[in-house]
């Protein structure tokens, strides 16, 4: 038969779906399933944005194509939004939409760099970024960070890594898979030095909802003088609007650089899904304190998960934020594959191996924690003392 692109057969399979896998070995003997594995909303979206979203899937005026960049009720609202949240000056022609935050990482990756080049990556890292990058032809280099940091990179870390041949630093914040959230002096000072160094600070914020503090800006980049020329801010509606089948992101950036993702989205979607533009525009500002709410919740979870994990001497949370915690296993002797599929079959807990987000990682797990309510969680501390290898 052809031969298929060896840049896309030599990467892993999807991880999600084969963890999930593991889950259908399990008996039911401890409970019911706890799924901690897919960074998903553990409640429903309001029905007022799914009153929006039935009536503009209904509507003829979203069945055609629209604007490359976004419908412009939603590029304006959510621009007004960004510019309330970081005390800057954010107009409609920084923003494009896009069909979730996945594919804002991929276009905003390919506006700038190509076969051969790098990019900077932390690790851990999302592994999705990496296959992104991988697939592209891009070569990543990596940027330790320690659990003794609380896996928040270091500035000399960075620093080192900046060769020749880099063209942009990735970044997440609050990050997927640690939950580390990175100082925001941290992140100034990160952005000067690829503004000196001259390559680009791509940062996904996707978490950026649940930081735990409101109503503070998680940076001041978009006030730094020439930051239309270096920073790439990344953002998805699925966890703040609980509407991942939907696929809606965004990138906030100069108008130079979003003109480089519309030729790329004309080849990859045209536009991103119509209905969820237009029910996210219309809801975006009511359903504000229905997002503060949520935020709360999701830091009750992480409370609850630190008390579990208080009560477990034999395991380690090594970091915790937004959506998800890194926790050490005991078992030194086994790959965190072999302790994740162990977890799922035996003990009805489904998470991810610390593996799959790069080397040196065998030793953790990440835990989803956002997907469970207070009462699930705080039930993981008999299922976890019950493990044995």
């Amino acid at each position: 038969m052809p031969a298929f692109n060896p840049l896309v057969e030599t990467i892993s399979p999807p991880p999600i779906p084969s963890v999930q896998a593991w889950a259908k070995a399990y008996d039911g003997s401890k409970g019911p399933l706890i799924d901690l594995s897919q960074a998903v909303p553990g409640y429903p979206a309001h029905p007022l944005l799914l009153e929006a979203l039935g009536k503009a899937a209904s509507s003829t005026s979203f069945a055609g194509y629209g604007p490359i960049e976004g419908d412009r009720s939603l590029r304006q609202a959510y621009a007004a939004h960004v510019a309330s949240r970081y005390g800057a000056q954010i107009g409609v022609d920084n923003i494009h939409i896009t069909s979730g935050c996945n594919q804002a990482f991929i276009c905003a990756a390919m506006a700038v760099a190509g076969k051969g080049d790098t990019v900077l990556m932390t690790n851990p890292y999302y592994f999705n970024h990496e296959t992104t990058l991988a697939m592209l032809g891009i070569r990543t280099a990596l940027v330790e960070c320690l659990a003794e940091d609380g896996f928040v990179p270091r500035l000399e870390a960075i620093e080192a890594a900046i060769v020749s041949g880099v063209r942009a630093l990735a970044l997440v914040s609050p990050n997927n898979p640690t939950g580390a959230v990175y100082p925001a002096g941290l992140l100034r000072k990160i952005f000067e030095l690829c503004q000196a160094r001259g390559i680009w600070l791509i940062l996904d914020e996707t978490y950026r909802d649940f930081l735990p503090q409101a109503n503070i800006a998680p940076h001041d980049l978009f006030s730094v003088p020439g930051w239309e020329d270096g920073l790439v801010s990344l953002y998805s509606f699925s966890k703040s609007f609980c509407i991942p089948g939907h696929r809606l992101g965004a990138i906030t950036a100069g108008p130079r650089f979003i003109e480089q993702v519309a030729k790329i989205m004309d080849n990859l979607q045209i536009c991103a899904p119509r209905a969820g533009q237009g029910a996210v525009a219309e809801t975006l500002v009511p359903l504000t304190e229905w997002r503060e709410e949520n935020r709360q919740e999701i830091l009750r979870r992480a409370d609850a998960l630190r008390e579990v994990m208080a009560g477990l001497p034999a395991w380690r949370l090594d970091a915790v934020g937004a959506y998800f915690a890194f926790v050490r296993h005991p078992f030194p002797e086994m790959t965190s594959a072999q302790v994740a599929e162990h977890l799922a079959k035996q003990a009805g807990i489904v998470c991810i191996p610390g593996g799959y987000f790069g080397p040196g990682q065998e030793q953790s797990l990440r835990f989803a924690f956002a997907n469970a309510d207070v009462p699930t969680i705080l039930s993981l501390r008999e299922r976890l003392a019950s493990v044995s290898p």
